[in-house]
């Protein structure tokens, strides 16, 4: 059962809510707006708005999920913000070793803490491990995602908002990428998504083409429903291959 309008997700799951801008692809952060709105609409997970919170009372919530799912792990937070102790990390991948029938996509920012924490603890099997890669400037985090023990290993290329030039694919399973939505979204080139998909083919990483967003592939700004999900008239929507590692 989907409950997310997430397409690379079926379930998201929130034990931490609320972050800090790291990057120019936090600029106009949906998880913020979002956030923001459930605090004045009086929602008491977001009693404290968008300042990153732990939430012990939903850490057991994967328990009651009969069903296998694919579940993205702190939708609205990054899990390695430099405010979230390793201590309730810790009970996060107690639950997901808890739960193996289901599979946990954790994307984060954050690689050195990411990379620190998982030094001192294995990486649970049913674990995706994914960067966030939105301009050239932060293709390192690549590198150290590239040392982590993942059963899958994945890209979030949203917002792409530069072309990146020559990426290193070497042991990535998996690249989603996306344009920016709002008011304020800059646009993304077909030509840097493009230069994306031929980079995933010759090394056959699988490639999700999520959205266009608020501007579309002729470069005109509409609704982001209007612009779509297809790229060069095609479907686009792959999903990794469970690597052994």
């Amino acid at each position: 059962m989907k409950t997310t309008k997430i397409e690379w997700t079926d379930r998201t799951w929130n034990p931490v809510t609320g972050c800090t801008k790291i990057s120019t692809g936090c600029a106009h952060c949906y998880a913020e707006i979002m956030a923001r709105r459930l605090h004045a609409m009086g929602v008491d997970k977001y009693a404290n708005g968008f300042t990153p919170t732990t939430h012990y009372d939903v850490l057991d919530e994967p328990l009651i999920w009969k069903r296998p799912h694919t579940v993205f792990v702190c939708s609205m937070a990054d899990l390695f913000h430099d405010a979230v102790p390793f201590s309730f990390i810790d009970k996060v991948m107690d639950t997901i070793r808890q739960t193996g029938h289901h599979r946990y996509q954790i994307l984060t920012k954050r690689t050195s803490r990411m990379a620190e924490y998982f030094a001192r603890v294995d990486i649970p099997d049913n674990v995706w491990l994914g960067v966030t890669i939105e301009a050239p400037s932060e293709l390192s985090r690549i590198d150290a995602l590239r040392e982590l023990k993942a059963s899958i290993r994945f890209l979030s290329c949203e917002p792409l908002l530069e072309d990146l030039g020559i990426i290193d694919l070497t042991g990535i399973d998996w690249i989603i990428v996306g344009g920016e939505s709002g008011v304020e979204a800059r646009p993304m080139k077909p030509e840097w998504v493009r230069s994306i998909l031929r980079q995933a083919d010759e090394l056959g990483t699988a490639f999700f083409f999520k959205q266009w967003g608020t501007w579309g592939s002729d470069g005109v700004k509409r609704n982001k429903k209007a612009n779509g999900k297809a790229f060069d008239g095609q479907i686009i929507q792959m999903m990794p291959q469970l690597a052994m590692r």
